[in-house]
């Protein structure tokens, strides 16, 4: 999108900018944490919620570097704060300083996460990024996933390895597994869940505009929790719109992750 920022402001947002703003409320309120975005959209989330309503949240290059501005996606940063190497990394994790926001190839109704392989472990049908950093994610600071395409595929009934670990995992592990396991939301491009039901099963939490409770239903491979009433994920603000447009992606990289 181009153009003046009156002209960019007045378009009505897309689904991809719904998007980012559901991601971005992942870290309302999160305080002096390190946001560790996988993905377009939630990057551009991460850097939202920086500019707005939460500006102590800790961002990188994507590498090695804490950066003190926010730049455009793909733009070098202007100021770097620091220099965050691969074992200080860590330490934030395993002392919970930070929110990661993971991408899923499937994820199951308990928040069970696979991003290793397809099929049978021992031969698999294909071969995904492998096991990498998620079980520690999962059980040392909270985890969110991002789902840019919502599908009986990746939401499934049960994954075929579990990567990140999920609700009744953490809890059949014990307290030393269910103490800093958290995974406030998962986002998809129909909607925002969550597992704030009784047997920690996910739950539809909005839909995103334009989407109905049958086509989420439809897409899910498991039982969802659905309320009786279904909120609609909240409208971007004017000028939420505006940095999304102007500053944060000012090339639209998003609309490639999420198409209209």
């Amino acid at each position: 999108m181009s153009g003046t920022g009156t002209t960019t402001a007045a378009a009505p947002a897309t689904r991809a900018e719904y998007c980012v703003v559901a991601c971005a409320e992942a870290w309302r309120g999160a305080g002096e944490v390190l946001a560790s975005p996988m993905g377009t959209v939630p990057t551009i989330g991460a850097r939202l919620a920086r500019l707005t309503f939460s500006p102590d949240l800790l961002l990188t290059d994507g590498e090695a570097l804490l950066v003190g501005d926010v730049p455009a996606v793909g733009a070098a940063p202007g100021v770097v704060e620091g220099w965050l190497p691969y074992r200080q990394h860590l330490a934030l994790v395993a002392t919970g300083r930070r929110h990661v926001m993971m991408g899923a190839s499937q994820l199951d109704r308990y928040g069970n996460q696979n991003i290793s392989c397809v099929g049978d472990w021992e031969r698999p049908r294909r071969q995904l990024l492998g096991v990498r950093g998620a079980p520690v994610n999962t059980l040392n600071n909270p985890t969110s996933y991002w789902v840019p395409k919502h599908s009986t595929r990746v939401f499934v009934e049960r994954v075929d390895m579990v990567c990140g670990v999920g609700y009744d995992r953490a809890a059949a592990a014990g307290p030393s597994a269910t103490r800093y396991h958290r995974l406030p939301d998962v986002i998809s491009d129909l909607g925002v869940f969550d597992f704030e039901t009784p047997d920690r099963t996910m739950r539809l939490r909005s839909l995103h505009p334009g989407v109905t409770v049958a086509q989420v239903v439809e897409s899910t491979g498991f039982a969802l929790a659905v309320p009786d009433e279904v909120p609609y994920t909240r409208e971007p603000t004017a000028e939420e719109l505006r940095l999304i447009r102007e500053e944060i992606d000012p090339k639209g990289l998003r609309d490639r992750e999420v198409r209209a």
